[in-house]
């Protein structure tokens, strides 16, 4: 086992040479059947090299526990409904969405959905987990401080928490009971108005069965309970780790996406034929868009073993590779929208309110009861109830009425990203696509690239049919509005070797004019600019370089600026000031950079068209159920104004965009003075990044220069394609990026931030930090002699005797 010394003496030989070791660091490890060697490189990712299929994935379970372990109790917590446990009764209706959402199908079906070796894989690197977990508490100096300052100890993991689905992007119930509520207050008709619904028109119209005013209730308390991020007060920290109460105040970094954000976050990738290519190579570039956080959501792995040679990059508390290349083929993922979800409303049997109508008769509701853990309280008795349909979310006692949430990802194999498992080991595109049919969750585009030259594209996610719904308002659960079956995954859009050399997806619609399943196909996708800067670039009819596929990952040019910006040409400004912001953003080409002052003015103006629409043309009644517009909507209106404003609509559209710019300059003006020299975007007290552990607010501050990053400038917004979010602090985006050149694996190179590991004591910690917010590459080698000879430190695991 190895010791605190080993480790101690591993990092300085880190610390003080990146240079290859020739020491090897011997391990004897329970559970392991053969020795497995782990070569780690220069920038922490961890390759493992097994002689079977079970000790690889002992071995992945292993090194993502030892890397991730706060992350992997937090995970485990959350996944268990055990969070009020550690935090108290605040945490009790998370954990109680938690339990009352938990998957409670056959487990062995459920893990063989994955992979025809799905119990034994799951099983193994579940072990691999505990050995850890086991080394830890036996070795209590190896534990990370984040327990030490919660005063908690890491505890054993079973297959049940690798497949829940408490983290996944699983569907669209939120805006549903939105729209739901939209409409109860406006009408359809409105509501189409405000909302930008494609690519086909859905039907809102409320059934008449639904009393409006009901749906005001906060009746997805406990499913927004379960889904929201663990947030940790000082309180929750030991004495001697607590944040001063002075820091405290100061201390409110903004750590999650905005509301705007979660209209568009979602990721890019695309694949190029060899045509494209000026080294005649095929390409796969993939950037995953989700919170900016510390440690990264998302983990490099290089798992080898007979049957086995993949690298890539997943959530690290996942067996397998959800983005990455083995020796076939690379593939990446992108968000496709899709309605896996639906809020069903019951008349309740005012003589037994756990019955619920279902046709013509009274249906009893299945209960169950659970105990949860909770801290400086008595444990709370609980009652989980459960329709036909799904989880049971609020009962309104008084008009007797009940919601329950209806789930495809309650199904068997949905826990998110797992089905990977079998993409790891594909071989051609048919294979690669056979994998496809069993991701069920999340809805993705699912792109392909191999050594071949072919390139293809498939559509996946589990998606109910509905026949006679949109699945955009609630509806009645008294089985008139049934889901009738899932759609096949190999029947939602697909496509191979397409005639212009590339297949790009960046969450947009993307699905063909002359498909015919519009039955599973959902109504609300991102903005388009993303995916129409893509188009633009992979199709301009230059031969790509490797740089190329860099820049477009880290492309800053605005598509709204590029078409909002000529507006401006016709306004009159008498202002000295604002005639030279005018002037700047005419000369401007249109590039968020971090060292643009034009960009610092367009970002200001863009806000205020987006926050101030409402100043300009209110309405209460609209202002009450809606508050923001989709950026796309709100470029249709200001196009086309007659389509909106009525009688005189040029004339308002201008004083709409002639207002909301000066508004902008003239908060830059008070925020950093009259020198428009001095508004480069990129600054701190402007678009930066600084990333936040979720104890790096409520920790004292010797700990907080640790668990936390620096600041840096960033550039970019939520629609560029080098996404960093609305806020002034980047708080989501990618951190992890891939582009493999295909037919020279060795030329491949990613990133991820903060860095491999989550433990701050580690070298691994932030190193990547700086290079990525300076968009800046790391090679990712795949094979043997290239990675010697950037090895960092080398694991020989042994089977203990």
């Amino acid at each position: 086992m190895k010791t605190f010394q080993s480790f101690l003496f591993s990092l300085i030989i880190f610390t003080t040479s990146c240079k290859k070791q020739d020491t090897t660091n011997a391990i004897q490890i329970d559970g392991l059947t053969d020795t497995v060697e782990v070569l780690r490189d220069e920038v922490g990712i961890n390759h493992i090299y097994a002689k079977n299929q079970h000790d690889l994935f002992f071995a992945q379970g292993y090194y993502a526990a030892k890397d991730r372990l706060f992350q992997f109790e937090i995970w485990r917590r959350q996944a268990k409904g055990t969070v009020a446990e550690i935090l108290g009764e605040r945490e009790l209706k998370r954990d109680i969405g938690t339990r009352l959402f938990k998957f409670r199908g056959d487990m062995k079906t459920e893990m063989q959905q994955y992979h025809p070796d799905g119990e034994e894989i799951i099983t193994a690197y579940t072990n691999g987990v505990n050995a850890y977990i086991e080394e830890v508490l036996q070795n209590p100096e190896l534990l990370p401080i984040t327990f030490k300052a919660l005063g908690i100890k890491p505890q054993k993991w079973t297959p049940e928490v690798v497949i829940s689905r408490h983290q996944g992007l699983l569907g669209n119930i939120t805006n549903e009971l939105d729209i739901g509520r939209a409409v109860a207050k406006l009408g359809p008709e409105k509501v189409k108005e405000y909302y930008w619904f494609h690519p086909k028109e859905p039907k809102l119209e409320l059934d008449p069965a639904i009393d409006p005013d009901l749906l005001s209730d906060d009746i997805l308390e406990l499913y927004e309970a379960y889904r929201t991020p663990v947030k940790f007060e000082p309180e929750d920290i030991l004495p001697d780790y607590r944040v001063e109460q002075s820091l405290s105040q100061n201390a409110e970094l903004k750590m999650y996406p905005s509301e705007s954000d979660k209209l568009w976050i979602g990721s890019n990738n695309w694949v190029t034929s060899p045509s494209l290519a000026e080294n005649g190579h095929a390409y796969m570039a993939n950037d995953p868009h989700r919170t900016v956080a510390v440690p990264s959501l998302r983990y490099w792995t290089h798992l080898s073993a007979p049957g086995w040679d993949v690298i890539g990059g997943g959530e690290p508390e996942i067996p397998g590779i959800s983005i990455g290349h083995n020796q076939y083929g690379a593939w990446g993922l992108t968000v496709f929208r899709t309605d896996g979800e639906d809020l069903m409303v019951y008349e309740l049997n005012p003589e037994n309110l756990n019955q619920y109508k279902y046709k013509d008769s009274w249906e009893d509701m299945e209960v169950i009861n659970e105990t949860i853990p909770v801290k400086n309280s008595e444990a709370a008795q609980v009652e989980l109830k459960y329709t036909r349909h799904g989880p049971v979310t609020y009962i309104d006692s008084l008009n007797h009425v009940a919601y329950a949430v209806r789930c495809a990802w309650m199904e068997p194999g949905s826990s998110p990203y797992l089905a990977s498992l079998r993409m790891n080991q594909a071989k051609n595109w048919e294979e690669f696509r056979d994998a496809c049919n069993y991701s069920n969750i999340p809805g993705e585009n699912m792109i392909w690239a191999d050594k071949e030259g072919n390139i293809g594209w498939q559509a996946v996610g589990i998606a109910p049919v509905r026949k006679n719904f949109s699945g955009l308002v609630p509806v009645p659960g008294d089985g008139r509005y049934e889901w009738d079956g899932y759609l096949p995954i190999k029947q939602k859009p697909n496509d191979y070797n397409p005639s212009n050399g590339f297949i790009s997806t960046a969450n947009q619609n993307v699905t063909p004019d002359d498909y015919t399943e519009w039955d599973a196909i959902g109504y609300m996708w991102s903005d388009p600019f993303r995916g129409d800067r893509l188009k633009e670039v992979l199709g301009s009819g230059e031969k790509l370089t490797m740089e190329d596929m860099k820049a477009l990952q880290t492309d800053y040019l605005s598509i709204p600026a590029r078409t909002l910006v000529p507006l401006l040409e016709s306004q009159t400004f008498t202002d000295d000031l604002l005639k030279q912001a005018q002037q700047g953003l005419l000369d401007w080409d249109f590039v968020l950079d971090k060292n643009s002052a034009n960009a610092a003015i367009y970002v200001a103006w863009e806000r205020e068209l987006m926050n101030d629409y409402f100043e300009y043309f209110p309405d209460a009644e609209v202002q009450s159920v809606i508050s923001r517009i989709q950026m796309n909507k709100l470029m249709q209106w200001i196009l086309r104004p007659e389509s909106k404003f009525g009688d005189n609509a040029m004339n308002k559209r201008d004083r709409y965009l002639a207002g909301t710019f000066a508004s902008a300059v003239k908060g830059l003006s008070e925020k950093f003075g009259s020198d428009m020299a001095t508004w480069q975007y990129g600054q701190a007290d402007y678009k930066h990044v600084q990333i936040t552990h979720p104890l790096g607010n409520v920790v004292n501050a010797e700990l907080q220069s640790k668990l936390n990053t620096d600041k840096l400038p960033r550039g970019g917004n939520q629609y560029t394609p080098g996404v960093t979010g609305s806020n002034d602090n980047q708080t989501s985006g990618a951190t992890f990026r891939i582009i493999v050149d295909v037919n020279d694996w060795n030329e491949s190179v990613g990133t991820n931030s903060p860095g491999q590991s989550g433990d701050p004591d580690s070298p691994f910690y932030k190193n990547l930090f700086e290079d990525w917010a300076n968009d800046t590459y790391f090679p990712v080698y795949y094979t043997r002699d290239k990675i010697e000879s950037i090895t960092v430190d080398k694991d020989q695991l042994v089977p203990k005797q």
